[in-house]
């Protein structure tokens, strides 16, 4: 299942969030290892600038958000660790949103 969120980005840390996606992308298999914990498929970062100031729109795909969201917050993995310090420090509150869309395929 396919989830985004919507953050606020503080100004004066855009720097400090682009060079940890940097550091995401040169340590992709220890996001693999929190991926196969977490039932995660695919990550996505986006970067906008909006009317507010900086948005980062984070695109999540998983299998099981429950699982997902238990092995993140219990992660003891340093890569876990230093991703939630990192995204508490450039984070100011989520972004204002409107969901204007949705469709999926019926469970079976």
């Amino acid at each position: 299942m396919l989830k985004a969120a919507f953050i606020k980005i503080r100004p004066d840390k855009v720097d400090r969030l682009k060079g940890w996606m940097v550091e995401l992308n040169r340590r992709q298999d220890e996001v693999r290892a929190t991926f196969a914990q977490e039932s995660m498929r695919q990550e996505i970062a986006y970067l906008l600038e909006g009317r507010d100031g900086p948005v980062l729109v984070y695109m999540m795909d998983a299998q099981d958000w429950d699982q997902a969201r238990r092995a993140y917050q219990a992660s003891t993995l340093a890569i876990d660790l230093q991703h939630r310090e990192i995204m508490e420090e450039v984070s100011d509150g989520p972004a204002a949103t409107e969901m204007l869309y949705e469709c999926r395929m019926a469970a079976d």
